[in-house]
């Protein structure tokens, strides 16, 4: 059914982006042009691991160079505090809790969800995904996280989903020889199970790939790009490394740049800087193929940096000044590392400090591109394309966030949270007291440290009704809500 679906709305988007070119949006691009897209997205690298962010141990030379080339996002935000939701998100431009990736190896990408990469295969893209997937079980027989995950249920892979490329992992490998089964992510005492690594095209590459993981991904990835360059094609590449998520492990030539550190320490710090020569890698290849100017590279992380509440073990991420991390929605959870390099059009290097969120990937995309955007379903993200062209300086809608027994809504200035349940979420500051109903001020306040709630209850008010609303329309979506009209066009 999606297969018919899709291609008859990207049939009918596509016609009628052609009628209405001269009355786009002042963002909006020709519809001739068809410029490349890659989405870059660490695994688990907090707000403050890159050099441009401050760090001052991490080696990120190729990253910090996009940050003084391109655009810096000061407030760009994952939809989630955990990896699932968040890669959702960016494919579809919906809230995960919208179609049932609540978190983490929960739920699949369903059937009559759009994605963007079957848009733009329908506009004539070639659409290559490399790296971890983790929207689905990459076989109906088998999933590394054990029976409970229900493979056969959950299955849907790349492919199903508007990739015509993939070299995907079901969920997070080791960052340095994946295929070492001391390495193994698998839980303990499961056997090792080559499934539970890479898949290229619907098939288990069981063969050992040594090495950097990072560059494991690119490997593919250039290739894919180097065909379409060939073939004078547009292409979107989505590109999912899995560092700096555990097992962490870094190579030793990458390890030895931070001797002086302890060993957890230099695996962490290693794997990212690994995960940086690769963004470089990347850059440089497409100045040689002549493709740079013309392609929209993105890159940022799925959520702030693992560990509880400090770091701990080879857990070494930082999330800057900010509150919580992973798992959590206050800003160390969400607020993420967030750039954009688009020669073409970008020609000079500023930062955005406008909140920006993963969800906007898809409504911006489809804006470049002069496709509207599909009407049958409510989204969550807004097209950044004014905000890039500095038509606009404010977002015009608040960014939701849900995650567990955490809702969270925030605007350009003031950001309210709501702790549902007794569970409370992770925070680096253990002495700041939790409450159900919390307001903050992030322009006076970013790092959430007083709650101003009783100061001003009328934001609360507002804030907290809009958020409720949306929150029945995600329960409305999550119930089917959305895709009745999809049913009934394929009936």
């Amino acid at each position: 059914m999606r297969a018919i679906l899709c291609s008859r709305n990207a049939v009918a988007i596509a016609i009628v982006g052609c009628m209405l070119s001269t009355f786009c949006s002042p963002g909006s691009a020709a519809a001739s042009e068809s410029p490349n897209m890659i989405l870059i997205m660490a695994d688990d690298m907090g707000w403050g691991d890159p050099g441009y962010n401050g760090n001052k141990i991490i080696k990120t030379p190729h990253l910090d160079q996009m940050s003084r080339e391109g655009i810096r996002f000061s407030r760009f935000y994952a939809a989630s505090s955990v990896c699932s939701p968040t890669r959702g998100a960016c494919l579809t431009g919906r809230h995960p809790y919208r179609y049932g990736v609540y978190s983490a190896n929960v739920g699949h990408l369903k059937t009559d969800e759009i994605s963007l990469a079957e848009i733009l295969r329908d506009r004539g893209y070639a659409t290559g995904h490399f790296g971890k997937w983790h929207l689905g079980t990459l076989s109906k027989e088998y999933s590394g996280k054990g029976p409970g995950r229900r493979p056969a249920e959950n299955y849907s892979t790349p492919g199903m989903n508007g990739f015509t490329e993939w070299f995907s992992t079901e969920f997070a490998v080791a960052t340095w020889d994946p295929y070492d089964p001391a390495n193994s992510h698998l839980k303990k005492g499961e056997p090792f199970d080559t499934r539970a690594l890479y898949w290229y095209n619907g098939r288990n590459v069981e063969e050992a790939l040594t090495g950097d993981d990072s560059r494991i991904i690119m490997d593919k990835t250039l290739p894919f790009i180097e065909n379409a360059v060939e073939q004078d094609r547009p292409f979107f590449a989505v590109v999912w490394f899995h560092a700096p998520h555990a097992p962490v492990v870094g190579g030793p030539e990458y390890r030895a740049m931070y001797a002086e550190h302890d060993e957890d320490a230099q695996h962490y710090y290693a794997c990212i800087t690994a995960l940086d020569e690769q963004v470089g890698r990347l850059r440089t290849r497409l100045k040689e193929l002549g493709a740079d100017q013309n392609t929209m590279i993105w890159f940022c992380s799925d959520n702030g940096p693992e560990g509880n509440p400090a770091a701990r073990r080879r857990h070494r991420g930082s999330a800057g000044p900010y509150r919580g991390r992973k798992r959590s929605l206050y800003e160390g959870g969400i607020r993420v590392p967030g750039l954009l390099v688009w020669p073409e059009k970008v020609k000079e290097p500023r930062v955005i400090d406008i909140p920006c969120v993963t969800s906007d990937y898809l409504p911006t995309v489809l804006d470049v591109v002069a496709i509207p955007m599909p009407t049958d379903r409510p989204y969550d993200g807004i097209s950044l394309l004014p905000i890039i062209n500095g038509t606009v300086t404010e977002r015009p809608d608040p960014i939701r966030f849900q995650f567990m027994s955490q809702a969270a809504m925030s605007d350009s200035r003031y950001k309210l949270v709501h702790n549902t349940g007794d569970k409370r979420p992770r925070s680096d500051n253990g002495d700041v007291p939790f409450a159900k109903w919390e307001l903050y001020d992030l322009q006076e306040d970013p790092g959430e440290t007083t709650n101003v709630i009783d100061q001003y209850p009328e934001i609360a008010a507002r804030l907290r009704s809009q958020l409720e609303e949306w929150q029945a329309s995600c329960r409305t979506s999550d119930a089917g809500g959305d895709y009745k009209s999809a049913s009934a066009e394929t009936e």
